[in-house]
């Protein structure tokens, strides 16, 4: 039987994560017994080359790939006893993600496409909640507009819009202007950093830019699946609550 989260526990809390993938050259450790604790309305950010690990960390976190050992828990909640459909309505009633390709489907509107989740969940209200989001994003003009009718930016602000619709407990941010100019790059996680802070969202933040990286609380640093350090001075700048 699943334990009720208690109020003090961490956000994320993984002990000794290991995952080994099988490949045509033999046995990957992708992960090699990683240990990382946030606390609720925490911000982290993931460094480090790619390969590193980082993008597996973040699935493993996310229920999306399962560990090969090692504990994972996430709100309280351990993901290891939970079978797939329940690992689905944990993402979609406590985590948002947002990842570096926006993930919109095509032949659906801005609207529809934020809306989606909150339907899956039974919400009444979900188209309402879905326009709200878009103007929580700027977008308010666009709700009737397909994701080949929009800017790149457009785009990733109704994923950022989709990701936040359900008020996540947790924020994963795979690259998420990696696919952006500069100027709106920077835009989003204005917004991605603002909406964290507004709702209170733990978030925990993939990323090569290090000036992105120190608005976070803190910033761990990855390499060859393993933790190398972590460096807390990174959000002294915005004691407090994140800046954007």
């Amino acid at each position: 039987m699943q334990l009720a989260p208690r109020s003090d526990d961490p956000m994320i809390l993984l002990e000794d994560v290991h995952l080994t993938l099988a490949s045509a050259a033999g046995a990957v450790n992708v992960l090699r017994g990683v240990s990382l604790r946030l606390e609720a309305g925490e911000s982290v950010a993931l460094v480090g080359p790619s390969g590193s690990g980082k993008s597996t960390l973040m699935m493993v976190t996310g229920g999306l790939e399962r560990p090969s050992r090692g504990r994972v828990a996430v709100a309280g909640t351990e993901l290891g006893p939970l079978d797939e459909d329940a690992l689905a309505r944990f993402r979609r009633d406590t985590i948002g993600i947002v990842f570096q390709s926006f993930h919109l489907i095509p032949t659906m509107t801005a609207l529809e496409n934020v809306a989606i989740p909150l339907e899956l969940a039974g919400r009444a209200d979900a188209f309402a909640a879905a326009a709200a989001g878009l103007a929580a994003v700027g977008l308010a003009e666009r709700v009737g507009h397909y994701p080949g009718q929009l800017s790149g930016g457009e785009q990733q602000r109704v994923a950022l819009a989709r990701a936040f619709a359900a008020t996540p407990k947790l924020l994963l941010a795979d690259e998420p202007t990696g696919n952006l100019d500069t100027g709106t790059g920077r835009h989003i996680m204005d917004l991605l950093f603002g909406l964290s802070v507004e709702r209170g969202t733990t978030l925990l933040l993939i990323t090569h830019d290090r000036e992105l990286a120190r608005r976070c609380h803190r910033i761990v640093a990855m390499a060859d699946g393993r933790v190398l350090d972590e460096d807390k001075s990174a959000g002294l700048a915005v004691l407090g609550g994140r800046s954007g």
